[in-house]
């Protein structure tokens, strides 16, 4: 019994290894790296397996782990790859398009978009406001690059004769892992101040639209506003090098001819010759204005639904006119096709009317200036227009438009016993206009008034009609440049209303620079208010100056808005803070606005777009600012202040006819 229970506890016997035996006639297998008839090696004898423990099995139905499967390994891998070089090394320094953006250049690019996203003058479409981030950003990315460039030419000569000093004052010996350490801490602080940018830059956004009574809900769409100006900066980036590595091309052909100073030289010269003169002859002159003057002469031709010719022979373009009514053009077709009739005035005014004159030569009803000035005196004089009580000289923008809530104030206050006039110069929009052929504009008006003033002076002084101008926007500026400065105007006319004049108009910028010690630049007062007064709020901004019985004739009144990008741009917004930037701030901007060199520049340029998209009386938008102006400069006999609010509240609740 004994012995079993030592048998029990005795370790199994190991298997011993089979004896070898003699072959019994059968072929013997090839040895290890032999080759059969075939060619083909043959596999090692097996050797048996010996007993051993058991071998361990995973459980049936137990999954592997989820860090262990091969797509998590190579998303591992790929990652542990990106954080040691987050960046792509080109394979030659001969790439000039297709390389990494250097990281000063990217920090400067990523600076000025944060900038650009702070308020201007108006609110902004998030369409425009990635649009003007794209271009910002790229200013900023050439910028940097600007700057890094000589830092490297003038730095490196002074690091490598000092390298060593350096090597040993330095934590850590520099090489790869600096440069990866410093993307990824650009790609961490560049997100999260971005996103926090973003953010700021919408609660900005919604306090300027409070400011200038718009609805407060904003949808600013962050994601699409940064990949918009991450695409226009790349974009601009990519052209710009094409640019670069076709200077550097032209340079190694001229080598060849040349010494290469001559080529360099001559290369860059050619290059910048290029890009300036095919920027503005090609794309811009010959592109897109060539194609808006196309549209815009093709609309000329035809006429606004609702709009026909007019029967009344004191009215342009009718049976009775000298200017036939397909010569008007669209812009003179809509004012004189929508003149008021006498029983239109009375129904508001409740007082007797007469028809109205409206005479407008249009571009195609004579060739010249001077030949439709003349054309405009003799309508003038077909129509009686010099036995009225006013005669109103209207300044017109881009293709010839007359802004009908300037001209029907003055009909409805003097009961139709008024006439005006106005003339077209081009057929290019107000915007093109503005940007190209402006000068015509003041040539065109000035050819005007001065036919018409000669006309006027032959009338004896106490039988001439009152003498008027007005305009807005670009006809506010022609109908300054009719005159040679205030008291040239003054000395002239009995009373003129400008609209949103543009910063270049000569009278207002000799006014503003001119202004009273103490009064804003965006509601100037000069010389105490005697005869020029500025209003944005007209019923309360007009007798700011002083009182009403301190205002001498002749008078002048500038409507003008805080917020009108059109009145406060130029291109030294580029290098030079603006005045309108100055404490007091405008009533319809927000505190939040600063000024940034370039980015104010282009942000004022983008706000000149949108100013149309507010309400009055904020962006370029002055609404019915004109009745409470007509009613200071030129009131009919009799008119009164409830005149003034009766015929006001009407042209607040009226359709613009065109």
């Amino acid at each position: 019994m004994g012995q079993a229970a030592d048998d029990r506890l005795a370790p199994p016997p190991r298997a011993e290894p089979p004896e070898e035996t003699e072959p019994t006639g059968r072929l013997e297998p090839p040895r290890s790296g032999a080759r059969t008839r075939r060619g083909a090696p043959t596999r090692p004898p097996r050797v048996p397996r010996l007993a051993g423990p058991p071998r361990r099995t995973r459980p049936v139905g137990r999954l592997r782990s989820l860090s262990d499967t091969p797509p998590v390994r190579r998303i591992r891998r790929r990652a542990l790859t990106l954080l040691s070089q987050p960046y792509w090394e080109a394979p030659s320094s001969a790439y000039v398009v297709r390389r990494w953006p250097g990281l000063t250049a990217m920090c400067c690019a990523t600076l000025f978009f944060w900038l650009s996203l702070t308020p201007s003058l108006v609110p902004r479409p998030w369409l425009l406001q990635g649009v003007i981030g794209g271009i910002t950003a790229a200013i900023g990315y050439a910028l940097g690059a600007l700057v890094e460039w000589p830092a490297r030419l003038c730095l490196g000569p002074l690091y490598r004769r000092y390298r060593s000093r350096v090597l040993r004052r330095l934590p850590g010996r520099p090489g790869p892992h600096w440069r990866a350490r410093a993307w990824l801490a650009y790609y961490l602080l560049s997100t999260g101040l971005t996103i926090a940018a973003l953010s700021w830059s919408a609660d900005a956004q919604r306090e300027l639209r409070r400011l200038q009574e718009m609805p407060e809900t904003l949808t600013w769409h962050s994601m699409m506003i940064a990949l918009l100006a991450m695409a226009i900066c790349f974009a601009l980036v990519a052209v710009g090098r094409a640019v670069r590595l076709g200077t550097r091309v032209l340079i190694r052909l001229l080598g060849r001819f040349v010494p290469r100073p001559v080529a360099i030289v001559a290369g860059l010269l050619v290059s910048a010759t290029v890009v300036v003169f095919g920027t503005r002859d090609v794309v811009f002159d010959r592109g897109i204005i060539d194609v808006a003057a196309r549209l815009a002469e093709n609309t000329d031709k035809s006429t606004k639904d609702g709009i026909v010719r007019p029967t009344s022979p004191l009215v342009s373009g009718s049976s009775a006119s000298l200017v036939r009514w397909d010569e008007l053009g669209y812009e003179g077709r809509n004012f004189t096709g929508s003149s008021l009739s006498p029983h239109q005035i009375s129904t508001v005014t409740g007082k007797r009317a007469v028809q109205p004159i409206r005479v407008y030569i249009g571009q195609e009803a004579a060739p010249t200036f001077t030949s439709r000035a003349k054309l405009a005196v003799r309508e003038l004089e077909r129509t009686g227009a010099f036995d009225r009580d006013v005669l109103a000289i209207a300044g017109t923008t881009g293709r010839g438009w007359v802004n009908s809530t300037d001209a029907e104030p003055l009909e409805y206050i003097h009961g139709g016993n008024t006439a005006i006039v106005a003339v077209q110069y081009s057929y290019l929009p107000s915007w093109a206009s503005f940007l190209v052929d402006k000068e015509q504009a003041g040539r065109a008006t000035r050819a005007l008034v001065e036919a018409v003033r000669a006309r006027w002076l032959r009338i004896p002084a106490d039988e001439r009609p009152k003498l008027v101008v007005f305009g807005e926007s670009l006809g506010a500026y022609g109908i300054e440049a009719s005159f040679d400065g205030p008291d040239d105007m003054l000395a002239k006319v009995d009373g003129a209303l400008l609209a949103g004049a543009p910063n270049f108009s000569p009278i207002r910028r000799q006014l503003t620079a001119h202004r009273d010690r103490g009064s804003p630049v965006w509601r100037p007062e000069y010389r105490k208010g005697r005869h020029f007064r500025f209003a944005q709020w007209p019923r309360e901004d007009l007798a700011r100056p002083g009182p009403e019985s301190a205002w001498k004739q002749p008078r002048v009144v500038y409507l003008q808005n805080a917020s009108d990008a059109i009145v406060w741009w130029s291109p030294d917004l580029a290098l030079e803070p603006p005045r309108w930037l100055r404490k007091p701030l405008g009533p319809d901007i927000t505190d939040e606005v600063n000024w940034f060199p370039l980015v104010t520049f282009w942000q004022t340029t983008v706000d000149m777009a949108v100013s149309y998209g507010v309400g009055a009386p904020h962006g370029h938008r002055y609404g019915n600012g004109s009745v409470e102006g007509w009613a200071a400069v030129a009131p009919a006999e009799g008119w009164t202040r409830q005149d003034t609010e009766q015929l006001r509240r009407f042209m607040d609740q009226r359709e613009a006819p065109y």
